[in-house]
């Protein structure tokens, strides 16, 4: 009976967390814990076994081979214990935080909008929104999902594709009235052209032309830290903006803006994708189910 004192599934996903997150502190943010009650709790759980778990360093933590096998056979214990309880019905309904995090243009046309839905479907959960262009650290922010664009470095995080987005360059009726619609490439040189200047930022504007494919440089009098912003300064009509098919298509049914040089646009797209924490598919249901509801109602060019 002594064995029932021992709270072995919370250990096991205190140590699960360690492994996934790479130390205690990161561990012990996502558990809601102290690094210390966390370094107690694993030192408890190794001299139990009487097997080490973990290589301490001042700089990581490494697995020992019994850790290898407990970190694999723990991610088994608790997705099946996930999926026991969903059965059971316990987890039924999803409930707690979601932080999400999401690029501007992503948070403003789909996220913001879907998310009184999403609230109303799941009423016990709550969303924490974070929109920013800076790719961030999910693990260091604690964040559950985050939606990014472009190609994905490689890296321990899973990530679900939600479709991909082609580019257009756009100008507002009036900027092009005043200065006068570009039909070549060399046209723009005497245009003023809207930068980005967030770090993900493609360098130039490609162009695809008979004799080959071309990277225009990007030259003009304001930058923007976002799409959104970008789009905001383009319907002002400062200049030309190189924007996601997305943001501006409602603009262009509109009226408010119109896509050029589009003979030239060498139909180079984006791809989107939502990032989350799941190793060895230890995904909360709460997680589960707004990844789905993403992957359901958001819908890109």
């Amino acid at each position: 009976m002594a064995r029932l004192e021992v709270n072995r599934s919370g250990e096991l996903e205190v140590f699960v967390r360690v492994v996934e997150l790479g130390g205690f502190s990161a561990a012990a943010r996502a558990c809601g814990m102290t690094p210390s009650a966390v370094s107690k709790l694993v030192s408890r759980l190794e001299e139990r076994l009487g097997a080490r778990l973990l290589n301490r360093s001042t700089r990581q933590l490494r697995l020992t081979a019994e850790g290898c096998g407990l970190y694999e056979r723990g991610q088994q214990v608790l997705a099946a214990l996930d999926e026991a309880e969903r059965c059971a019905g316990v987890q039924d309904m999803p409930r707690g935080r979601i932080k999400v995090n999401a690029n501007v243009p992503f948070g403003q046309h789909f996220l913001l909008p879907l998310a009184p839905l999403f609230l109303e479907r799941y009423p016990e959960v709550t969303l924490d929104i974070v929109l920013t262009d800076a790719v961030v650290d999910i693990l260091e922010q604690r964040t559950d999902v985050a939606v990014r664009a472009g190609p994905l470095k490689s890296s321990s995080l899973l990530a679900r594709k939600l479709g991909q987005t082609r580019m257009a360059i756009v100008a507002s009726p009036a900027y092009l009235a005043r200065r006068g619609t570009p039909q070549l490439a060399t046209d723009l040189a005497a245009h003023n052209l809207l930068d980005a200047n967030y770090a993900r930022a493609r360098s130039g504007w490609p162009l695809r032309l008979p004799e080959g494919d071309i990277v225009v440089p990007v030259i003009g009098n304001a930058q923007a830290s976002d799409g959104e912003a970008l789009r905001q300064l383009a319907l002002a009509g400062l200049g030309l903006a190189r924007l996601a098919a997305f943001q501006v298509r409602a603009d262009i049914a509109a009226g408010r803006l119109q896509a050029v040089l589009e003979e030239f646009n060498p139909g180079d797209s984006e791809e989107v994708h939502a990032v989350f924490v799941g190793q060895g598919g230890h995904v909360p249901l709460r997680v589960r189910v707004f990844l789905d509801f993403l992957a359901q109602h958001v819908e890109l060019e």
